[in-house]
């Protein structure tokens, strides 16, 4: 049986735009580490790396977490209130990075 694969939209802001081509959205596909698991904010950012290495940098620190000023939405709400880079993303997912506020 094979891994569990999504389509997920990442929504940026225009401060980083600059690094894919000035989109306002990129998508990509977010797979499951296993059969039995769902895709992942961590595996969507995972193929972000390799389709656009020099947004994903921004988004991640050198440890692979969630930079603290960047803050991600999945379907409108905080993933970091749901697990960070193990928040589950459903099919067709939206997530909005924006910012962070102080």
């Amino acid at each position: 049986m094979a891994r569990p694969i999504t389509l997920v939209t990442f929504v940026l802001p225009s401060t980083l735009r600059h690094w894919v081509g000035d989109q306002a959205e990129v998508r990509v596909f977010a797979v499951a580490a296993s059969e039995e698991e769902i895709p992942t904010l961590g595996a969507a950012l995972d193929t972000l790396r390799r389709t656009h290495p020099s947004l994903e940098e921004r988004l991640r620190d050198e440890y692979g977490h969630i930079r603290r000023h960047i803050s991600m939405f999945v379907c409108g709400e905080n993933a970091r209130q749901f697990g960070g880079l193990s928040c589950a993303l459903p099919p067709g997912a939206e997530i909005y990075v924006l910012p962070a506020l102080c």
